[in-house]
């Protein structure tokens, strides 16, 4: 079975994202490291850092991915929000490999007009200074992560995060995390075993099912090819129930982590359902 598990808030302290988890019984976790609407975050101390770790030994075999901020974007024409989201892309990662976090799942940016090409030129240079810059080697990986196409944003089709890879100096350090929402949205169908394998298919020919390591699970809250980011509730959207039982019944993907990103309440009850529905979708292997 997939390892299911949620976004989760470090309000009161990074480790206590690792409780939250418990609370839904998750098996994967993404949190944010930091603030991610402040260019200059306060940043988790070294107490703060050796009890996130201490508290993951506790649960070990749980997948950990840290998402970058919603401020950086590392595609844009202007100096300035350049040179900002190459330094915070740069301390998001050294943070990452602070906490021991593997992944680090990172959004390809927007291009602001200037074109897909320039955009996509940008990024790759960008990404790659702040690679190198921060030191960190393969103590994380980078993962691009598949977006819906809204507005500016790039990264809507497997060929713009393949050529992202192809360009970038650093290809060893890239993966990338399949979100389903954003995918459908992009225009790739999952409703079906036939569009389900055909995505899958064109993924693996564009580039390579090894570089896939990690999952948001969202249903889709607009249609097909809608370009229009927003998340539902597993089996509430577009994408509906069968889009899931089609990708948590991949034998390809039965220990990858799958984490929700869908609207909570404080008690996390939304997390618990949406888990356990998923869950429940998955074939038990015969006796």
């Amino acid at each position: 079975m997939p390892r299911f598990g949620a976004h989760m808030s470090i309000s009161g302290g990074i480790a206590l994202a690792f409780d939250r988890l418990a609370q839904v019984e998750g098996q994967a976790l993404q949190i944010f490291t930091a603030n991610q609407r402040q260019w200059q975050p306060k940043t988790p101390n070294l107490a703060e850092i050796e009890a996130f770790k201490a508290r993951r030994r506790q649960t070990p075999g749980i997948p950990v991915a840290s998402h970058d901020s919603y401020l950086i974007n590392l595609a844009s024409p202007n100096p300035e929000t350049t040179g900002k989201s190459i330094a915070a892309f740069r301390d998001e990662l050294r943070r990452c490999a602070a906490l021991e976090i593997e992944y680090l799942v990172a959004h390809p940016g927007s291009h602001l007009g200037e074109g897909v090409e320039a955009g996509l030129r940008r990024f790759t240079a960008n990404l790659d200074r702040a690679l190198a810059e921060a030191g960190t080697g393969q103590q994380v990986m980078v993962l691009l992560e598949t977006t819906a196409g809204q507005g500016t944003n790039l990264g809507a089709s497997f060929e713009e995060l393949a050529t992202i890879i192809a360009n970038s100096t650093h290809p060893a350090q890239l993966g990338v995390c399949y979100d389903t929402c954003h995918t459908f949205a992009a225009g790739y169908d999952i409703r079906t075993p036939k569009k389900y394998a055909e995505t899958m298919a064109r993924f693996d020919q564009v580039l390579g099912l090894e570089r896939l390591k990690f999952f948001h699970l969202n249903d889709a809250g607009k249609g097909l090819g809608s370009r229009i980011d927003r998340h539902a509730h597993i089996g509430q959207g577009e994408i509906t129930v069968e889009g899931f039982r089609n990708l948590v019944n991949d034998p390809r993907f039965s220990n990858h982590p799958m984490v929700l990103e869908t609207p909570k309440s404080e008690d996390l009850h939304e997390d618990r359902a949406n888990l356990q529905l998923l869950r429940s979708l998955v074939r038990q292997e015969p006796l």
